[in-house]
């Protein structure tokens, strides 16, 4: 209930008149049935502005440190996510992706649409890089599709650090949907789901138009805040 008191009416109109975004492709998005958004991100206003535009519920795999953050300003994000029926996902390991994933299969279970950033984490300096093999696994489990989705001018509205967004227009945009039925039964195998999670990343890139990085996020970001120089990455020609 919540959810929806939140998107039409506590949050969702305001978002609307603010920064008034562009919705392309939204036809892509299956009207009911199980499926999985995947999505780059850019901005903590990522996990606001496309529910907003989407004509169903989407549910996020959202980050364990968004439910434990302290004090009062922690406490009224842990609130708001849960009520918003966000699922906190923990990063620290291998065993924590199972447990994302078994999450995220719930959701699916239920025939309900999934939100997921296969990035793992937001974009630093607002380019593309790559995509963890969770949403592989998940889509591949599930046997659902995978609509790529692009956020597009939320890194300049809200980078990291920026805690008002600028009121800016931004787009959403949808890419057709991802069918991996010819890969039906081949969850477990790596080389499937590594080809799999890089098709996904490459329709996003094809949608968002950024810079490519072949390498994660986390790395590349630990990397720069131990004072190593940004590592140069040529666009990926496909």
């Amino acid at each position: 209930m919540f959810y929806h008191l939140l998107k039409y009416v506590l949050l969702g109109p305001f978002l609307r008149l603010l920064f008034r975004p562009r919705i392309e492709g939204l036809e892509h998005v299956p009207e009911d049935g199980a499926a999985i958004v995947a999505g780059n991100h850019l901005s903590f206003s990522d996990h606001f502005l496309m529910p907003v535009v989407l004509d169903r519920r989407i549910t996020f795999l959202a980050k364990q440190e968004y439910f434990t953050g302290p004090g009062i300003k922690g406490r009224l994000t842990a609130a708001f996510f849960r009520a918003a029926g966000q699922i906190p996902v923990d990063r620290s390991g291998k065993e924590a992706g199972k447990a994302a994933i078994r999450e995220g299969l719930g959701v699916l279970d239920r025939g309900e649409l999934l939100g997921i950033y296969p990035e793992g984490t937001r974009s630093h300096d607002g380019r593309l890089y790559k995509g963890k093999v969770g949403v592989a696994v998940m889509a591949l489990t599930a046997g659902v599709p995978v609509v790529p989705c692009a956020m597009v001018g939320t890194f300049e509205i809200q980078p990291p650090g920026k805690v008002v967004p600028r009121i800016r227009r931004v787009t959403i945009r949808f890419g057709e949907p991802l069918d991996f039925s010819r890969f039906a039964g081949s969850a477990g195998e790596r080389a499937v789901v590594r080809a799999v999670t890089d098709e996904i990343m490459y329709e996003i890139l094809r949608l968002s138009g950024q810079e490519y990085v072949d390498d994660y996020a986390a790395v590349v970001k630990a990397e720069e805040a131990d004072g190593e120089p940004p590592r140069k990455f040529p666009r990926e020609e496909r």
